[in-house]
């Protein structure tokens, strides 16, 4: 696993052992930024359930503000901190060993605002749909923001339909048997 393009061009990156997390492979992440590439430069990046950090980094090497990568794991926080350091991207990140729901609170918190975001939490975790309610309804999504969701089912918004309320579908992507939404948040109602 390696860096497309950018800043950061062919820099190979670490990755966690065992079968805990499922980076996501090359090729659909070359689908996922061919994609978005015009959506990048100057941006603010979340990168949640960041795993080793590879769509981040990847976003900032090709010209992104900043990143804020967060997962839970341990392992996943130093493996983030080595991959920032070996593309010498590590100025413009901010890594973050927490969960997903307590990260999403002290963003509202603090006011932070992103404009791509990264999801892709362990399929069987049910976390998806939660993160991407927080995101909405937190305010934590710019009036142009993309999200960029991972998921098994080409199915996730006819089977949580409350989400049609917050996100409409740019573009399904497939690549392999997984799926990428590309989301767009809907304007609240004033």
């Amino acid at each position: 696993m390696n860096i497309i393009t950018g800043t950061a061009r062919g820099t190979n990156l670490k990755t966690l052992d065992g079968e805990a997390t499922r980076p996501t492979l090359q090729r659909a992440k070359e689908v996922i930024f061919s994609a978005i590439q015009f959506d990048i430069e100057g941006r603010r990046v979340l990168d949640l359930f960041a795993g080793s950090g590879q769509m981040g980094l990847e976003a900032l090497s090709r010209g992104a503000e900043k990143c804020v990568f967060v997962d839970k794991s341990p392992d996943a926080f130093e493996v983030i901190k080595a991959n920032a350091q070996k593309t010498h991207l590590y100025k413009s990140c901010r890594i973050v060993n927490s969960d997903y729901a307590e990260y999403l609170l002290s963003a509202k918190r603090s006011g932070a605002v992103f404009d791509i975001v990264f999801i892709d939490p362990p399929y069987d975790s049910g976390c998806l749909v939660p993160a991407l309610k927080s995101l909405y309804v937190n305010g934590l999504l710019s009036d142009f923001a993309l999200v960029i969701a991972e998921w098994e089912k080409d199915s996730l918004l006819d089977e949580n339909p409350q989400l049609n309320d917050m996100y409409g579908l740019a573009k399904l992507y497939k690549s392999g048997r997984i799926y990428f939404y590309k989301l767009q948040p809907k304007k609240k109602e004033v």
